[in-house]
């Protein structure tokens, strides 16, 4: 094999990686029944495809070629380091019937969902559940994780030590659970699938606005959700998720500068999505008892209904703000109340909500706040309040195209 040929399969390792290997790697979970191994078996695997590809070509089916591979090697090592005889020593712990390649390609699809099920087991914490999840089935790093949440790494790097020393002692089953038992489960996982999204749609560090690959897992994995368990918040989440979407193209500018909604191109808003959320929405909205993601969901779909911003109903948006505070109040759902109705009823009576949440030390730390009374200064003209609101929201904001933005703000005031 040439030169070029060693290059594309390296590329397309390199590929499957990126796409596939927190597939490959809740698949080796499955199989194996440990997190650890199951990740030292995916870098084992996909050692061996960059090793015998080159002379074999890549197999017809890669994913469950690197599941099947990686299973054997961590079969191979369990071996060696027990010094046991036959692979029958510890076929209490390994799936004898995942030799089947066949099998394993079709399993791997509902992997990632009994995957995020047991990294939320109501036996480990919130912060643990959020933690496990961000890092074994969408593959962020401690690092990450901790910017992402404002907190020490060494602190998120305990927390997932300990959850999967508590799934091991526990026994916690790597499965979706019952239907009867799916109700009382289902809070916890739509909460850590919209933080996955979150983090993939408005990243909270780095040098991009968005991570498609994380925003794309989390409505995978709702969709996969959706179709198990058809519950109205769940379709509520997805129908949330499915309209922010839709704004990709128009959040952000060719060179990854932020577009803010009033001022996005709505015409590269993506209509087969907003369709989509929007039929999701009516649905959700017809079942007894509203929860938050459709509330939210609702929201998003009077946005998106809007053919210009100038055009958006804001009067129909308080309200379900108002619905929202009854169903979930906090201080960010009060932020954003605070917006709405300074868009509805004046910048004024919106910077007087706002100065009253901040007043009361609430959101102290919180870079939206700041950033909503510094717009809302600027448009009443006091320049030196919005300069100091727009420095402190500054000061919060660990992400580049974010920093852009508010220095661009920050700019056009001492002009």
């Amino acid at each position: 094999m040439d030169v070029d040929d060693n290059q594309r399969i390296r590329a397309t390792v390199d590929h499957l990686y990126r796409s596939e290997s927190r597939r490959v790697f809740a698949s080796l979970v499955r199989l194996l029944g440990d997190f650890d191994l199951a990740e030292e078996a995916v870098h084992d695997a996909f050692r061996a495809a960059l090793e015998q590809w080159p002379a074999s070509g890549v197999p017809a089916k890669p994913r469950a070629w690197l599941v099947s591979t990686g299973r054997f090697k961590a079969i191979d090592k369990i071996r060696r380091n027990a010094r046991l005889s036959s692979l029958d020593d510890v076929a209490e712990t390994i799936d004898p019937a995942a030799d089947d390649t066949l099998s394993i390609d079709e399993d791997i699809e509902d992997d990632r969902l009994r995957l995020i099920f047991t990294c939320c087991h109501p036996a480990l914490s919130p912060d643990a559940q959020t933690a496990l999840t961000l890092r074994e089935v969408c593959g962020l790093t401690t690092e990450a994780i901790a910017q992402a949440f404002l907190t020490a790494a060494p602190t998120v790097a305990q927390r997932i030590v300990r959850a999967k020393a508590k799934i091991r002692a526990a026994g916690i089953p790597y499965e979706v659970p019952s239907k009867d038992q799916l109700p009382e489960r289902l809070d916890s996982v739509l909460r850590v699938i919209y933080l996955v999204f979150n983090e993939g749609y408005a990243a909270s560090s780095g040098t991009t606005l968005m991570r498609s690959d994380l925003s794309d897992e989390a409505i995978r994995v709702a969709r996969l959700l959706v179709e198990l368990l058809p519950e109205a918040e769940a379709q509520g989440l997805l129908a949330l998720m499915l309209l922010h979407e839709s704004r990709r193209l128009a959040r952000a500018s060719a060179d990854g500068d932020l577009i803010v909604l009033d001022e996005q191109d709505r015409s590269r808003w993506n209509r087969e999505l907003i369709a989509e959320g929007t039929a999701l929405v009516r649905r959700a909205l017809t079942s007894r008892g509203l929860g938050p993601y459709t509330v939210q969901a609702a929201i998003a779909a009077v946005h998106a209904d809007s053919a210009a911003a100038g055009a958006t109903d804001w009067h129909e948006i308080v309200g379900l703000y108002d619905v929202l505070m009854q169903i979930q109040p906090s201080p960010v759902v009060e932020l954003n109340r605070a917006v709405a109705v300074a868009m509805r009823d004046g910048a004024e009576a919106g910077l007087a909500l706002v100065d009253a949440i901040l007043g009361r030390g609430d959101l102290h730390d919180y870079r939206l706040a700041y950033a909503a009374r510094a717009d809302l200064c600027r448009r009443l003209g006091r320049s030196a309040d919005a300069r100091a609101a727009y420095q402190r929201a500054l000061d919060l904001t660990q992400q580049a195209p974010e920093r852009r933005f508010l220095e661009r703000r920050l700019a056009e005031l001492k002009k």
